[in-house]
């Protein structure tokens, strides 16, 4: 396949794009690739082309020349390996980084799943797991006042909550040998 741009060598990159849900194909020979900025002997450069760095006019970025207190690494470094230094450098290219992020993974809150340590203390944080424990001792009280019909509705409260958080669940007892 011929080159789109020159059409005189052979096309070496293929580039394919999504522009307002419409599929956009590329086929560029080295030369020409490298004109519209597509450097395909570096990977950083090319991370910046997919993310839009290499494009991407950030006035507040090229104003904001600052370092991160932990590792010393600014923007620039960021830009040309696609990494960053340390967890400090997500609060401090925070502006930066947002808009990367948002279109990278679709959105900026996590919606995948959780560990259930992690899950427990969210549900802690939440006031779930509080309440939790005081339905279970009213339950237990309803019971045994014989209040049934209390005691159901208590009974469907905890299986509300344990439907929200899983490690809210009770842990079978261990067997004693």
């Amino acid at each position: 396949m011929m080159c789109e741009t020159c059409g005189k060598k052979m096309a070496t990159v293929h580039w394919t794009e999504m522009v307002n849900d419409a599929v956009k194909k590329m086929h560029l020979c080295e030369v020409c690739a490298a004109a519209k900025g597509l450097d395909v002997n570096n990977p950083a450069a090319f991370s910046d082309v997919m993310l839009g760095l290499g494009t991407q006019k950030e006035p507040a970025a090229k104003e904001r020349d600052v370092a991160c207190a932990l590792c010393h690494m600014r923007i620039a470094d960021f830009k040309k390996t696609s990494r960053l230094g340390c967890q400090a450098c997500y609060e401090t290219f925070a502006d930066e980084l947002k808009p990367l992020l948002e279109a990278m993974h679709k959105g900026n809150q996590h919606v995948g799943k959780v560990p259930a340590h992690k899950e427990a203390k969210g549900a802690a944080k939440a006031g779930l797991l509080p309440s939790l424990a005081i339905l279970r001792q009213k339950l237990e009280a309803a019971i045994a006042a014989e209040q049934y019909e209390e005691a159901a509705s208590l009974r469907d409260q905890i299986r509300q909550i344990v439907e929200k958080v899983p490690a809210a669940r009770p842990r079978p007892a261990k067997e004693k040998e």
